[in-house]
């Protein structure tokens, strides 16, 4: 029986870049060494972007790159009512609500208040909701629903952090700021996110949570990019997880093992990114071009694995 599991979850709208190399390698590389699992998610909910030939290209890319997973491969696509009955859960207990300012209308309150003094942003840099909808009486949501108007459903943050109470996580890597152990949620720095849209049944921080809960997952490893979602997927989560795993027995409380960091030279940089510098170098039609065999990319992410390593203790590292 396996007691850890680990996933490896990309989205299908591009190629896979060396950053995704280097954390499916990591994420395998772990759950063979616990004797664990390795799941692959492919997180393909949005439909506007994402297309069949990369999901192909990942599986392609994985299998050069010698990684196996344990059948089978959960494509969020397929699961819309698992989210839907997240979503009715929390409507059911008023901890999500509609909003339906345009995205042009949210970004002239944001600069009105702006005006004022600096609006607040979101770990990723994006203002905090600004609107008024959570004011706006039932029967004039109904009646705005009914209508077929588009509307976006965001968690009622405060709510959803009064019936959690004090949200808790183990992190055994490093934060951005050496954050390491025990570490407390904050997720009001996220505001009230959206959870799901007319036209979408789910989002990331949504989908992400409910997939962990029902494939058992007990490792996050994660860049340190996504370390502040942390709060938020735990916050807008843990009921909506128990609205489709009832039993708590059946989503076991994940650890994080770690935050990744790569340094080029003395400059922090997203080993996700897509440029034109090392960070973003492409494994398909990149790394994969002729001349470059598996084993030098490997080879590569043991090097970073063993000095990731260090990290973990407490030690900066660079490439």
């Amino acid at each position: 029986m396996y007691t850890r599991v680990f996933r490896f979850a990309p989205s299908p709208n591009g190629y896979l870049h060396l950053g995704h190399a280097y954390s499916a390698l990591l994420n395998y590389d772990m759950a063979r060494d616990a004797n664990g699992r390795l799941l692959l998610r492919i997180e393909d909910i949005d439909a506007a972007r994402c297309r069949p030939e990369y999901e192909a290209a990942i599986y392609e890319d994985l299998g050069w790159l010698g990684i196996a997973w344990q059948p089978n491969v959960r494509r969020q696509s397929e699961y819309f009512e698992d989210y839907q009955a997240a979503v009715a859960k929390l409507e059911a207990q008023a901890l999500v609500y509609p909003s339906f300012e345009s995205r042009s209308e949210i970004s002239a309150l944001v600069a009105e208040r702006d005006r004022r003094g600096h609006w607040p942003r979101d770990p990723d840099g994006v203002p905090i909701y600004p609107g008024g909808a959570r004011k706006m009486p039932r029967a004039e949501r109904e009646r705005r629903r009914r209508d077929g108007e588009p509307f976006a459903l965001r968690l009622a943050l405060d709510a959803a952090v009064a019936r959690a109470g004090v949200l808790t996580w183990t992190e055994t890597g490093l934060g951005p700021q050496g954050q390491t152990g025990v570490v407390v949620a904050a997720p009001q720095m996220w505001g009230d996110v959206v959870l799901a849209r007319k036209e979408a049944p789910t989002s990331y921080h949504l989908a992400v949570a409910i997939d962990d809960a029902l494939q058992g997952v007990t490792e996050v490893v994660r860049g340190q990019d996504l370390f502040c979602s942390t709060s938020i997927h735990l916050a807008g989560a843990a009921r909506p997880a128990r609205a489709v795993v009832p039993s708590p027995q059946a989503h076991p409380r994940p650890r994080w093992p770690q935050a990744l960091e790569v340094h080029f030279g003395d400059k922090p940089a997203r080993i996700a990114r897509r440029g034109r510098d090392a960070a973003g170098y492409q494994t398909h039609g990149g790394a994969r071009e002729p001349g470059v065999i598996a084993i030098s990319v490997t080879g590569l992410f043991c090097l970073l694995r063993r000095r990731a390593m260090l990290s973990m203790a407490g030690l900066r590292w660079r490439v």
